[in-house]
């Protein structure tokens, strides 16, 4: 199915694009454009809180160190609190050397000793210096009368450990901020690289996209699973695809039915709900070819498979059946022409014999004449009634044995051969034997001494039917590979198939349980043996009265 051109689409719109290469593409740089500023926000965040951390602890170690410093302790106690005083001179030296704020000294009253400006000294500190004052060492942000500031504040005590006042160094907190503001440059150009980086794979991803989409739009994809939903619900053929590890994919209503499948079966590998067989093996490509045959519950299909490029692959089944069935009543009735046409010349033969010896007056031989003629036919039909009591198994072997005999073939019955007219299933019965009968005189036909022989008997409710030829045989190499459908070694017929025969014979007889087997026959041609399991209706056990006698119910060979 073609894919819809640009030009159907409509006139083109402002907005939300349609196609799918470009609603992803916008799709995934939203998402990346997001990601990166959520990871870039969370990243500022506790660097900013990592930065006011250093900064109050640098704060601290100098008030520490100021607090440490031998005679700052003794000079507060001794002497004046003055612009020009010990105290003031050694906290402006170490303000400079570190590059705090302010360095201020206070007494135990919150009096200011040192000050950067030098008319604040003397008087009392702007913020609370309890704690300190309390020996406790305190970091904290907060504002005072030089602007908010990282701030450290430790006791100060003299060599007695008593607490005499405290040490407050405050880093300004522009320096801080500057930092802070500093370090986003660098974290944007290495977010903005990875956006852009992102931004690549996305439109790379995209255009990968594109391809595989052939450029449509979302409503153009909707609107094309719709329509191979339907088209392939509403077929009448089957379509079974396959991925490339051999799961199916998809499997439609008439594939469903052909195969005895429920949807169920979708999305599970093939050999899981097929079993071994000829139609597993097409379906998974291990058979090559086109339009091969196979039989699945009873229904012959045609398959194609068709590989894709990904590995997987599309199987076509087409059911068959009926035209298969067609086909063979179209080869049965060409073989009944045949075979009336013969008949006709043989009729129009013995009646101008009859003529002739009337007309020599040759009453007695005439009427010899007709009776050995109608005698032969009564008693063949009569001998197979007898023995085979289901009508319609008697009609066919009747019918077949007045076929293979224009054939030049002998159909006989075997010695011991009586089946009771208590057949569950005589139509499927009458498909194996006709099947196996057909063979067997296309087998026999042309031999010296073209002969078959048909034997069925009762075991219980198990019906055993026997067919030998004297054709040439099956090789026993070939013995499995005979009931595969395909197989054939005859010319093709009207309906241009054949190989189906005895693949039917077989699924007919493991269909009620039974087998169908091959061997060699003494003398030459070939032995098929039919075992049908539970065929007959009850009673268990065969009436006494018309039971066979064990030794006349042997092997027919």
């Amino acid at each position: 199915m073609n894919a819809p051109s640009i030009s159907d689409r409509g006139p083109r719109r402002f907005g939300w694009p349609q196609r799918v290469f470009s609603q992803v593409l916008l799709m995934q740089l939203a998402i990346i454009t997001g990601v990166t500023v959520l990871v870039t926000g969370l990243f500022l965040a506790p660097l900013s809180a990592q930065l006011d951390d250093e900064a109050m602890r640098r704060a601290l170690a100098i008030a520490q160190s100021t607090a440490a410093q031998p005679g700052i302790a003794e000079d507060l106690r001794t002497t004046e609190a003055s612009a020009s005083g010990p105290v003031q001179s050694a906290a402006e030296r170490i303000r400079r050397a570190t590059g705090a704020e302010y360095v201020v000294v206070m007494d135990h009253r919150g009096v200011r000793w040192s000050h950067p400006e030098t008319d604040r000294i003397g008087e009392v500190v702007s913020t609370d210096p309890g704690d300190a004052l309390r020996g406790r060492e305190v970091m904290e942000i907060d504002s005072g009368t030089l602007g908010r500031s990282a701030r450290g504040k430790v006791p100060l005590r003299d060599p007695g450990d008593e607490v005499v006042g405290a040490v407050s160094v405050g880093i300004e907190y522009d320096s801080v901020r500057a930092r802070l503001l500093g370090a986003i440059p660098g974290l944007l150009a290495y977010a903005g690289g990875a956006l852009a980086v992102g931004a690549l794979a996305a439109y790379l991803i995209s255009r990968r996209l594109q391809r595989q989409t052939h450029d449509l739009a979302f409503s153009d994809i909707s609107a094309l699973l719709t329509e191979r939903e339907a088209m392939l619900h509403s077929i009448r053929e089957g379509v079974v695809a396959l991925d490339g590890t051999g799961r199916i994919r998809l499997l439609n209503d008439e594939a469903q039915r052909l195969l005895g499948l429920g949807p169920e079966a979708a999305g599970r590998p093939l050999a899981e709900v097929l079993d071994g067989g000829r139609t597993a093996d097409v379906l998974a490509g291990r058979v090559v070819g086109d339009d091969l045959l196979a039989v699945q519950g009873g229904r012959v299909l045609l398959a194609n498979r068709m590989e894709t490029d990904d590995g997987g692959a599309v199987v076509t089944l087409r059911d068959r059946t009926e035209l298969e069935h067609l086909g063979r009543e179209l080869d049965s009735t060409t073989g009944l022409i045949d075979a009336l046409r013969a008949q006709d010349h043989e009729h129009a033969n013995r009646l101008h014999t009859l003529l002739g010896l009337l007309e020599l007056e040759m009453h007695e031989d005439a009427m010899e004449f007709v009776t050995e003629v109608v005698g032969v036919h009564r008693a063949t039909a009569e001998q197979v009634t007898e023995k085979v009591q289901d009508p319609l198994l008697a009609a066919l072997l009747v019918g077949k044995a007045t076929v293979a005999a224009e054939r030049g073939v002998s159909l006989r019955l075997a010695p011991g051969t009586l089946l009771p007219d208590r057949v569950v299933d005589p139509r499927g019965l009458v498909t194996v034997v006709g099947n196996l009968v057909d063979n067997a005189t296309d087998a026999a036909a042309g031999s010296g001494d073209a002969r078959i022989e048909v034997g069925l008997r009762a075991e219980g409710r198990t019906v055993v039917l026997r067919v030998r030829d004297s054709g040439p045989g099956v090789a026993p190499e070939q013995y499995a590979s005979i009931f595969t459908e395909g197989w054939s070694t005859k010319d093709l017929p009207a309906h241009g198939k054949r190989g189906l025969g005895l693949a039917l014979v077989r699924r007919l007889a493991e269909r009620q349980g039974g087998s169908v087997t091959v061997a060699g026959a003494d003398g030459g041609g070939a032995v098929f043996t039919v075992v049908l399991p539970e065929a007959l209706a009850g009673p268990e056990t065969a009436d006494p009265a018309t039971a066979p006698h064990p030794a006349t119910t042997g092997d027919s060979r």
